[in-house]
């Protein structure tokens, strides 16, 4: 083999070390993937009032009153906020939070069979009444402080009573929706 075919089989390699080369830049160039400036997702939580003291939505209106006009329909849809955590099917299975089949009237902090509530829910006590389902269905944390459930509410009455009436619904006898009081 003499020099001449030794340098162009070298120009070819070259020539396609080069060629790949130009091609593995312009592809980073175009393609190049945007680093997140910190890993995850941001999940709504609720701010600070100014003096480290949580800002506590008070519901403005009563349950009783909310859930005249409550639909049960907007609620199921509402309530798919949820289902990323929960489920609402009888005899469904726990997630991040417990099954809400039968939820209304029930123990708080318990009767969910197989789930670990937490401290500040287990110490919370009473039963999950509308207006206990009302007031921390609109600010989880400041409801029951010590709570698991990042959350950061449904702010609004009126899609707060449509899920409630929801809620109302999944039981194997459904909870009747109060009256508003005159």
């Amino acid at each position: 083999m003499d020099s001449f075919e030794l340098n162009k089989i070298m120009g070819a390699i070259l020539g396609t070390c080069l060629v790949l080369m130009v091609t593995n830049f312009t592809a980073q160039a175009v393609f190049s993937p945007k680093h997140m400036e910190k890993p995850g997702f941001d999940i709504a939580v609720k701010e600070e009032a100014a003096g480290g003291a949580k800002a506590a939505a008070a519901p403005s209106e009563p349950i009783e009153k909310l859930l005249q006009t409550a639909s049960v329909e907007k609620g199921s849809t509402a309530a798919k906020k949820c289902a990323a955590c929960h489920t609402f099917e009888k005899g469904g299975p726990n997630r991040v939070g417990p099954n809400l089949f039968g939820v209304v009237n029930e123990k708080v902090g318990e009767g969910k069979a197989g789930f670990n509530f937490s401290a500040g829910m287990k110490a919370k006590g009473g039963t999950w009444t509308f207006e206990e389902l009302n007031k921390f269905i609109a600010n989880p944390k400041g409801t029951v402080p010590g709570t698991a459930m990042g959350f950061a509410g449904i702010q609004k009455d009126s899609e707060r009573a449509d899920v409630i009436a929801y809620l109302a619904t999944l039981a194997d006898k459904p909870v009747p929706l109060p009256t508003a009081a005159k």
